[in-house]
């Protein structure tokens, strides 16, 4: 019964569209499919820093006000970075063949680093994983329970930012798509840089 709660509040909570979301749309539109693959193995290797945290019991981290602080303004400051580049992207043609900024290097390690400083540098990632498992998890649990909590969720998170890479890489969508693509990335932009403005200011 634990885990259905855990699991469940653990979907909801990926229903929701986020900073990840637009990182993905945008790596799946320009790049191959393995890039964008490698931006979800990024974001569910910083969902996994943090699951690490929650399952070795480490609520106190909440109570760092130093290193949350770091987390909400360094976050914001990624976010609104990531943003601008998307706003001040020209219009280019969606088969571009050569890299342009960081959103668009075809490179495996950068594209795994882009979705891991996302991860990790959303202080919403910390709250969540410390307050699901200080809320829903018995002191009694045994750690290796809680491990597989862990990798449950680790493998969710990829396996549902891999299924929304693909959607939106199959060949149809991303056509059509791709006909909306400087809107679709000023769209991005926007919503990334207003992520890390609403970000800093709470």
């Amino acid at each position: 019964m634990e885990f259905l709660f855990i699991a469940s509040a653990h979907f909801m909570a990926l229903l929701s569209p986020g900073p990840d979301f637009f990182l993905i749309m945008q790596t799946t539109l320009r790049l191959k499919l393995r890039y964008a693959f490698a931006v979800c193995a990024g974001i569910a290797a910083a969902n996994g820093v943090y699951l690490i945290l929650a399952v070795a019991g480490l609520e106190a981290v909440k109570q760092m006000k130093a290193l949350m602080l770091f987390l909400q303004y360094g976050g914001s400051a990624y976010l609104v970075y990531i943003g601008i580049l998307l706003l001040c992207a020209p219009m280019r043609p969606l088969d571009l063949g050569e890299a342009v900024g960081i959103m668009h290097v075809q490179n495996l390690k950068r594209q795994f680093i882009v979705g891991l400083m996302s991860g990790i540098l959303n202080p919403k990632n910390a709250i969540f994983y410390l307050s699901l498992f200080t809320a829903m998890v018995s002191p009694r649990t045994s750690f290796t329970i809680r491990s597989l909590y862990g990798f449950w969720m680790v493998g969710v998170v990829l396996t549902w930012d891999m299924g929304i890479a693909l959607l939106i890489g199959h060949r149809r969508i991303k056509n059509h798509l791709g006909r909306w693509l400087f809107r679709i990335e000023k769209f991005s932009g926007v919503a990334l840089t207003c992520f890390g403005l609403l970000l800093a200011i709470r």
